[in-house]
């Protein structure tokens, strides 16, 4: 049997309000190809299918018609999972429906474990593969609230949480062992030994999950009755802890700047009987050229005279870096004469100061305007104001992350206005 894994297209995506809705509608034409000319059985997509819990029509009609080419290829099954991007609502409304056509989703987990256990088989009937479909678990959904809990304990709690609902899935699909066939699980969670896009959580493109903290569970925690643990959140194709059957497919895209110098990938599995025979990394082209000038304007201007964006076909999309250990004026011209005349639009800039201390509202007016910001980078900004050093900083932001996650579980959640940023 022949798995495809992937996760993450976080459909109507902007970056920095531009669209990449021609970048995706790419990537599903290229993925319907592959599937057909793989030979692909079976296909899971491992959460984040959309980019936000209400996806704009253009989002959704993209879905919906990737899933009418799907079933006219010769891939009998598809398991398609919740990410934490997305509103179970959006992915569970049409399920009946799609079960239907072998299409088996699971958007949020079920108390009722059975309905996690998705049975693949052939166009016989015959049992191909056992699927424990996994979304993004929310901490509503694997613990209690208890009053006066420290982080320390409802970090511990939400761990323990998350490693219980897979063992007893793990005890659910025990009979399915003795008929040598592929056990598989998905997951969406940030396990312990996986990279993220970029270190610095400003920059990072995944979104922290679970209150205050984005380490939750390593590799050695999965139980071993799984073949093959299909992963998403985590933009880069990776495997965990060094584990061959332990993947993160990464994301199709590009889905920050952080991520311009990333391969993408597919990951697809061989499986022979119950064992897994060979693991590829399918490459994804790439059609939308992201870059970042990062260093003083000496640096920056000699990296942009070896950067051949005149070649492109389309115009390159690119993030600027100023470091500086003073103030300068002028600078947003200074950037803007350096790129003039070339293939190179520039959608974000920023200064970053070396040296000086620069109060709050001096460091967000060289960049952008502070209704700009998220309340994580406002919030670093102040402690950097405040002489915090970086090793208090970790600190204080998980106990911000914590109240701002507390916040916004109360909150309504309106959909987005059209063409807002998302």
């Amino acid at each position: 049997m022949r798995v495809l894994h992937t996760a993450d297209w976080h459909l109507g995506h902007r970056l920095h309000d531009h669209e990449r809705h021609a970048e995706h509608q790419l990537f599903l034409e290229w993925l319907l190809d592959t599937i057909e000319t793989q030979r692909v059985d079976l296909l899971i997509v491992a959460g984040d299918i959309f980019d936000n819990g209400y996806p704009s029509h253009e989002a959704l009609k993209q879905y919906y018609e990737f899933l009418r080419g799907l079933v006219q290829t010769q891939c009998r099954n598809t398991v398609i999972v919740g990410g934490n991007h997305d509103y179970p609502g959006t992915l569970n409304a049409p399920r009946d429906i799609l079960a239907f056509l072998n299409i088996k989703v699971v958007g949020k987990a079920s108390r009722h474990l059975p309905d996690q256990v998705i049975h693949i088989t052939n166009r016989k009937n015959e049992l191909q593969a056992v699927v424990c479909a996994v979304p993004f678990l929310r901490d509503r959904e694997i613990r209690e609230a208890v009053a006066g809990e420290s982080y320390e304990q409802i970090h511990e709690r939400v761990r323990e949480g998350i490693i219980r609902h897979y063992q007893n899935l793990a005890h659910e699909i025990v009979s399915f062992k003795s008929m040598k066939v592929p056990v598989l699980a998905t997951g969406h969670l940030f396990a312990q030994g996986g990279e993220a896009s970029d270190k610095d959580q400003r920059d990072c493109s995944e979104k922290p999950i679970h209150i205050g903290t984005l380490g939750n569970i390593a590799a050695a925690d999965f139980p071993e009755a799984f073949d093959y643990i299909a992963l998403g959140h985590l933009h880069r194709p990776q495997k965990v802890n060094g584990k061959e059957h332990i993947r993160y497919s990464g994301s199709p895209i590009s889905l920050s700047f952080s991520e311009f110098s990333d391969v993408k990938s597919v990951t697809l599995l061989d499986f022979e009987g119950e064992t897994l025979a060979g693991i590829t990394p399918l490459e994804i082209p790439k059609w939308q050229k992201l870059m970042r000038f990062k260093g003083d304007f000496a640096a920056i201007e000699k990296t942009l005279s070896t950067f051949d964006d005149a070649s492109e076909t389309r115009r390159v999309w690119a993030e600027i870096k100023v470091q500086l250990d003073h103030y300068e004026p002028n600078i947003v011209q200074r950037i803007q004469d350096m790129f003039a005349g070339r293939n190179i639009d520039i959608l974000k800039h920023q200064v970053i100061y070396t040296n000086a201390k620069l109060s709050l509202d001096e460091q967000v007016g060289t960049e952008k305007s502070l209704h700009e910001l998220s309340p994580e980078e406002v919030f670093l900004r102040k402690c950097e104001s405040e002489g915090l050093t970086e090793a208090q900083q970790p600190e204080m932001l998980q106990a911000f992350r914590e109240l701002l996650a507390e916040v916004e579980e109360g909150l309504p959640q309106p959909p987005p206005k059209e063409g807002a940023l998302k």
